[in-house]
């Protein structure tokens, strides 16, 4: 009775709630759409940047951006220099940019030259239309002691001008006619009322203490966020119903009993993400439905060693169930830990999106272990209490027999499997060499740049694209790929990426707009175009996504990556070692791991002109070799606690008869593991859109190299090492005789 209450219960709760928890959590600018800065100070002979002058940037740019009437903007300080700022659902991204970024120096000058105000003597400034001229104009009232300064000023100068700027660029400069003693000014010259409303909200807020310049933006349109958002939705659906379908046909009744471990599971992740108030990207989304895959691991532990133990230690119902749980949980435990390993360096090295993906993944593995050990475990134990329960629940007909007893000789096969991998590892580091193969196809992320992703009412060619911008950017070279539908292309180009002039933006969405313009129509005008609002709701014209990187900011990422991946080996080989206290299995299993990532750089290098979506080496890419990392670990250690178990149930075999039993007696959770993560990531890679899709395909390829090297790289190689490891010792004591 409990456990059909508790089945009902969960089914319920998990019908009622899931639609609504996954909307009420914060979306990233990916799924909602909005704008994505970074600023970065810089030292100048005036000011120097250090702790007090950035904490002062952050509470000016949070009055800036407040002023700009934005629902929950995202304000934050990245290190000792950088402020990142998020602006969901922004109209107007080019003004929004513009505004947060002016230092707001204010300055009025007379005709010497000499600064006789600054922006520290206002009180006031507000926007507003002249009435007799109807001119946009920014109202400025002086504090008492700039009211007095100001008199000063228009007295001392009559019959001559006062340049007003701003950064050094000159607003206006208009004729002192008489003194004006009322502590009043106007600026005019604003050609919009909201440009005018602009200038005030950074006059208001005051000028920053030091010079700060635009490092990174990444806008992204409405509409290609709920694009983004559908598609996500759709695959989750798809994902989660495919695994629930996989483990009903492979275990039956336990299947049963994982999938409502798996929705309980889905509910417990989407209430923590809510209550922590995480942000919710693309990419997060990814990491669910990963992590959603990978839950299945844990119930596949438990129910293989509960058929272990009934079908061949002839245990009953009960007592194999007790020991089926109490053999998996060691191994639940450290291959989970060596996940986190990897998602923990994501988080800590990672920015963005990416940390957004890390945040997800733990949380999903926290999750799916408490469901797993502590849900599946109560409901399994009230079905093993009933006289009437029946082993066959626990196994399908059709899939009771899959890779029981088998008996092939993996590590007798090592020599020819390490012949595969020696040859995919040199072809791979070939295909990294530009003048044989090809080389790694650099994101804007490592290489500094800009992308830009551009709608048309009608499908192109992306050759065609590309001649028509390069003819534009003055033959700089242009990368343009197509991003799902033939009608939509994003543009990468390093065009002015160096560039001081403060209107390089504009420049290239000139450019941009001149050169694509016999694809686009006459009817679309230059800031339908840039605002991506051309066209109709079932078509959208225009730029629907920008994206731009310094060269400062993309060689830090460049850094980080390297660091995030080593960092990441060297914590999961310590944490093996002192789990296994044997360092044959640290070297296998970092042997594996880089295996495996050289292989996927490889590929990645060699086919990424051919294949139809992105490959770009990017910080999803990284996160992707990382989950990699941790994924294919996870599979290794699994083989390595069996073969643990075996040497000390089996002391007397020979080693190579202990490892292959290992590893024959883990065929069928590698099975289930590995297609249910690979059913998941494939209905993402099929219907999660585009964007993400390169992002899917490196953890495609990592499930199938890390299940390959998880048994004949890594667990050879330690075999090897524990041979020679012998064999220097026996020498060591002929030597003492």
């Amino acid at each position: 009775m409990k456990l059909i209450v508790c089945v009902v219960a969960i089914i319920a709760i998990f019908l009622a709630f899931v639609k609504p928890l996954a909307f009420s959590i914060r979306q990233g600018l990916d799924l909602q759409g909005g704008t994505h800065v970074v600023l970065e100070a810089e030292d100048t002979d005036i000011a120097k940047v250090n702790d007090d002058a950035m904490n002062r940037v952050v509470t000016i740019m949070e009055k800036r951006v407040n002023s700009l009437g934005l629902t929950e903007p995202i304000i934050q300080r990245e290190g000792e220099r950088r402020v990142i700022i998020e602006l969901p659902g922004v109209k107007d991204p080019d003004a929004a940019i513009k505004t947060i970024g002016k230092t707001a120096m204010l300055e009025f000058k007379d005709e010497e030259g000499n600064t006789v105000l600054t922006g520290t003597d206002l009180k006031d400034a507000q926007a507003a239309t002249n009435q007799q001229n109807g001119q946009n104009v920014v109202n400025l009232e002086f504090s008492d002691e700039g009211a007095q300064k100001f008199a000063d000023l228009t007295t001392k100068n009559v019959g001559r001008t006062i340049a007003i700027l701003l950064d050094g660029e000159v607003l206006t400069a208009p004729n002192v006619r008489e003194p004006i003693l009322g502590g009043r000014a106007e600026i005019t010259g604003q050609k919009t009322l909201e440009e005018a409303q602009n200038l005030a909200v950074v006059l208001r807020s005051g000028a920053l203490p030091v010079k700060v310049n635009i490092i990174e933006t990444r806008t992204v349109g409405p509409t290609l966020g709920q694009d983004s958002k559908d598609k996500s939705v759709f695959a989750f659906a798809v994902g989660i119903g495919a695994v629930l379908i996989f483990m009903l046909l492979f275990y039956r009744l336990s299947g049963f009993i994982a999938d409502v471990a798996l929705m309980a599971y889905t509910v417990v992740l989407l209430a923590l993400l809510y209550l922590l108030d995480a942000t919710l990207t693309l990419p997060g989304v990814a990491g669910i439905i990963l992590s959603i895959g990978m839950a299945v691991d844990a119930n596949v532990l438990i129910f293989e060693h509960f058929k272990e133990e009934y079908q061949i230690q002839g245990k009953s119902l009960r007592l194999s169930m007790d020991a089926g749980f109490k053999r998996a949980f060691t191994t639940i435990f450290d291959s989970n830990i060596t996940t986190i390993i990897a998602a923990g360096v994501l988080f800590f090295l990672g920015t963005g999106t990416i940390r957004g993906f890390a945040v997800t993944f733990m949380i999903g593995i926290i999750s799916s272990f408490m469901t797993a050990v502590f849900l599946t475990r109560l409901m399994l134990d009230d079905y093993a209490k009933r006289p009437t329960a029946k082993p066959l629940a626990f196994t399908s007909n059709i899939t009771k027999n899959w890779f029981q007893g088998t008996s092939f000789n993996f590590i007798g096969a090592r020599k020819v499997t390490y012949i595969i991998s020696g040859v995919l590892v040199v072809i791979s580091i070939f295909g990294l060499e530009p003048h044989i193969f090809g080389h790694l196809n650099l994101g804007i992320d490592f290489s500094g740049g800009r992308n830009y992703v551009i709608r048309f009412a009608e499908p192109v060619q992306p050759e065609e694209i590309r001649t028509l911008l390069e003819d534009e950017f003055d033959g700089e070279s242009v990368t343009v790929i197509t991003i799902g539908n033939q009608n939509q292309v994003r543009v990468s180009t390093k065009y002015g990426i160096k560039s001081d002039d403060p209107n390089i933006d504009n420049d290239i969405n000139a450019r941009l707009y001149r050169g694509l313009n016999e694809k686009l129509g006459s009817e679309v005008s230059y800031e339908d175009f840039i605002n991506g609002s051309a066209g109709n709701e079932d078509n959208v014209i225009g730029i629907m996504q920008s994206q731009k990187v310094g060269p400062s900011i993309a060689d830090d990422i460049k850094v980080a990556a390297v660091w995030a991946i080593l960092i990441a080996l060297i914590v999961i080989a310590l944490y093996i070692l002192i789990r296994f206290r044997n360092i044959s299995f640290s070297v296998g299993g970092i042997a594996a791991l880089a295996h495996d990532s050289v292989i996927i750089l490889g590929i990645y290098a060699i086919f990424w002109r051919i294949m139809p979506f992105s490959m770009e080496i990017d910080q999803s890419f990284i996160a992707a070799i990382l989950t990699v990392i941790g994924y294919s670990i996870n599979d290794t250690v699994v083989i390595f606690d069996r073969i643990r178990e075996y040497n000390k149930l089996y002391a007397k075999r020979e080693r190579m008869a202990n490892i292959n039993g290992a590893i024959n007696a883990t065929l069928s959770r590698t099975f289930s593991t590995s297609m249910s993560t690979f059913i998941v990531l494939f209905a993402i890679f099929l219907f999660g859109g585009s964007s993400i899709r390169g992002f899917v395909f490196a953890l495609l390829l990592g499930v199938i190299i890390g299940t390959y090297s998880s048994i004949f790289v890594a667990t050879p190689l330690a075999y090897d090492i524990q041979q020679a490891q012998d064999r220097r010792k026996a020498r060591k004591l002929e030597q003492k005789k």
